[in-house]
């Protein structure tokens, strides 16, 4: 009686947290931007979730030569190419469909926000980038990419 009363314990813990981590999950797959110019990929990596540029509508500068993550603060980084570049960093899962604690980096300027994430539905992803506090942000509404 008492083993299984046990097992059953363990087995409601696991069916919660499989439960949770796969609504989490929900936000994972290519998100295009709301300007269009990007197309995110978000992974998991452990209990976070982040994300990397894998396409852009114009990859190349005025040159003809592969954009290059010019503008960031770490001089060492800036031969870097901006295809490939991890942007997203830290999210956490909260329920309810949001993510928190994570940051954003905008390689059109080099700055790196704070960044929560709120999924609305399968196909649509609010991003908001701060500095502070959420109120002081800009709200990108993201696309899913099928």
């Amino acid at each position: 009686m008492k083993r299984s009363l046990i097992v059953l314990i363990v087995l409601f813990f696991s069916a919660a947290v499989f439960s949770q981590n796969s609504d989490a999950d929900k936000v994972l797959g290519t998100w295009q931007t709301g300007s269009g110019k990007g197309r995110i990929q978000i992974t998991r990596y452990g209990n976070k979730y982040g994300g990397k540029v894998v396409w852009l509508l114009n990859p190349n500068d005025a040159q003809g030569k592969i954009k290059l993550d010019n503008k960031n603060p770490d001089v060492s980084k800036r031969k870097n190419t901006i295809m490939g570049l991890s942007n997203l960093l830290g999210f956490e899962y909260v329920g309810k469909g949001k993510y928190e604690d994570g940051t954003i980096y905008d390689p059109e300027n080099g700055k790196t926000y704070k960044c929560v994430m709120h999924l609305e539905n399968e196909n649509t992803l609010k991003v908001r980038g701060y500095v502070g506090i959420t109120l002081i942000g800009r709200t990108d509404i993201w696309t899913r990419v099928k």
